[in-house]
């Protein structure tokens, strides 16, 4: 999951230096939704993972 927000980070990055502001703005968000997500889910496993 980490890995998806990292290609979207980076495509963001490359269509934000070439102009394409739309497009840079759509890999950022969704980049950003990938990170939240990410998080929820490890903090998800660390809590499950405590009670065995």
């Amino acid at each position: 999951m980490l890995s998806w927000t990292i290609t979207f980070i980076i495509l963001a990055l490359i269509a934000g230096v070439l102009g394409f502001g739309g497009i840079a703005a759509g890999a950022a968000s969704i980049a950003k939704i990938c990170f939240f997500l990410f998080l929820i889910l490890f903090v998800v496993s660390l809590i499950r993972g405590r009670r065995v």
